[in-house]
């Protein structure tokens, strides 16, 4: 029976975190990491005692264990990452408290990935910035870390933690608009294709090429069948078919999905849990439907000279494969606008900002 329900609890947590495994394990390793972090403080006293000092590390023990129960949680309304951005932000404020309980002899050997982190998220220009690299260049020239120095590191790395959660929340909403606006498009291409189903003759995707009679997606008539003097909208009347609009919605959308798979090259990977490329690559496949019909309606009218008589129905369904392809020409702007915002997340691949002097470099 332990073994059924151990199964079924492993099935349970797979649906809930629908890909990001591994992020919750390394946050839950981090929040115990930290856990045993402050109690070995704890049990070693340390240089801060007294009412203040337990008060702080009894609200740090508090802050884990609400990071612990927000990876437990399984509310059906939420999704998985918002349950990894919430833990993470207890995770920061325990890790803040737990600075402020570290002797600052201890923090002293801890200044070059205090600093590191603070370059990652906060501007050159930002003043906490600018102490916090004076104070290591301070310290690493034989400086001595006081009480006030700590606050001023402390509240570097607070400010800098939370400028991380800022920057993952803003691709949560990216990747949130992005998903809503295909979705509206999806519904418009859906609507376009029952349209075009029900009322065939209402706008007919078909061409009137001299000397060859009516050409549409799946069908025509060769111009012998076309009589003299006959209006040209009852032969269409007769050739144009319900499934015109289906097969090239469909012909455009898989040009497009051809165009999204060629875009991945350019995006990279983020330690986000929310999936960029996917979202985009979403977004391209309606598009490209849309864009096939428009372009053939655009033909159609005449809108390109010398493009409007299309002899075959193959030259149709070739033309809505370069029109669904070139739904990349309005989705690049999102492209590089999705790309912009995974480089405004800190992480290994983000460039350096320049500076004039390094303060874990040696002392003048």
């Amino acid at each position: 029976m332990s073994n059924i329900w151990g199964r079924r609890e492993v099935r349970e947590t797979g649906r809930r975190e629908k890909g990001l495994w591994e992020l919750r394990e390394g946050l839950s390793s981090r929040i115990g990491e930290l856990d045993a972090l402050l109690r070995a403080e704890r049990e070693g006293g340390g240089a801060r005692p007294g009412p203040e000092r337990e008060a702080l590390t009894a609200r740090a023990f508090e802050e884990l264990d609400e990071a612990r129960e927000t990876l437990r949680h399984s509310h059906r309304r939420r999704q998985p990452a918002a349950h990894l951005a919430v833990a993470q932000a207890h995770y920061d404020t325990a890790y803040s408290l737990m600075l402020r309980l570290t002797p600052p002899e201890k923090i002293a050997a801890m200044l070059p990935g205090l600093l590191a982190f603070v370059r990652e998220h906060l501007a050159v220009s930002d003043e906490r910035r600018v102490q916090t690299e004076q104070i290591a260049l301070s310290v690493l020239a034989g400086g001595v870390l006081d009480d006030a120095r700590r606050q001023v590191l402390v509240d570097a790395t607070s400010v800098a933690r939370q400028a991380h959660l800022k920057e993952t929340l803003r691709v949560r909403s990216f990747t949130q608009i992005v998903y809503g606006i295909s979705a509206v498009l999806a519904v418009v291409v859906i609507l376009v294709g029952v349209v075009g189903a029900l009322s065939p003759r209402m706008v007919p995707l078909c061409f009137e090429p001299k000397g060859v009679g009516v050409v549409c997606p799946t069908g025509s008539a060769p111009a012998r069948a076309v009589r003299p003097g006959q209006d040209v909208d009852v032969v269409i009347a007769q050739v144009v078919s319900r499934w015109d609009y289906a097969v090239v919605l469909f012909v455009g959308m898989v040009a497009a999905a051809i165009a999204a798979a060629a875009s991945l090259r350019r995006i990279r990977g983020s330690s986000t849990p929310y999936n960029v490329p996917v979202a985009l690559a979403m977004l391209k496949l309606p598009t490209g439907a849309l864009t096939a019909v428009l372009g053939l309606l655009l033909m159609r009218g005449e809108f390109v000279p010398g493009l409007q008589s299309l002899d075959s129905s193959a030259q149709i369904i070739a033309w809505a494969v370069i029109f669904g392809y070139a739904q990349q020409l309005f989705t690049r702007f999102v492209d590089t606008q999705a790309q912009s915002v995974l480089n405004s997340v800190g992480g290994p691949g983000k460039a350096p900002a320049k500076q004039s002097r390094d303060p874990q470099g040696p002392p003048a």
